[in-house]
């Protein structure tokens, strides 16, 4: 499927890769088709690319990376969405939508309270928000200690 995007220009992205998703991303419920792309190659980073409309696009990242104590329960999810029984490893991906403000990168930040679950069997995805209020919309990604 041809794909046309702002950043990349018209991109080729298998049916097979296409993320549906019921609800869509917070705040944008109107796109709900999304393919996840390589920000470039050995980057922790990867654009969540909106398959309907061009200009619309995430920066995501495995929130592990930067936060290894995080916690969130995307079996239990993935359960309760029907992506597969107890015990049985779906596969399911984690991700958490990333803010760079411009020209700031050393200010990068990570959504830790709306992590995007992705079952890439599947090919859905849903975006949730969790109830802990022990993560921040706003964690610094880059440690000014050692920037």
């Amino acid at each position: 499927m041809k794909v046309e995007t702002v950043r990349f220009g018209i991109i080729d992205v298998p049916e097979d890769k296409i993320i549906s998703m019921s609800r869509g991303m917070l705040g944008f419920p109107q796109h709900r088709r999304y393919c996840i792309l390589p920000h470039k190659v050995g980057s922790p980073f990867y654009w969540y690319q909106s398959v309907d409309d061009p200009a619309l696009a995430f920066v995501i990242t495995n929130p592990w990376l930067f936060k290894p104590d995080y916690q969130v329960d995307i079996e239990g999810v993935g359960r309760d969405l029907g992506w597969g029984q107890k015990g049985e490893d779906v596969g399911l991906e984690c991700y958490v939508v990333v803010t760079v403000p411009r020209g700031e990168p050393e200010n990068m930040t990570a959504n830790l309270i709306g992590p995007l679950l992705v079952n890439p069997k599947a090919c859905e995805a849903i975006q949730i928000v969790l109830p802990d209020e022990t993560y921040s919309h706003k964690f610094a990604l880059v440690n000014k200690k050692t920037a």
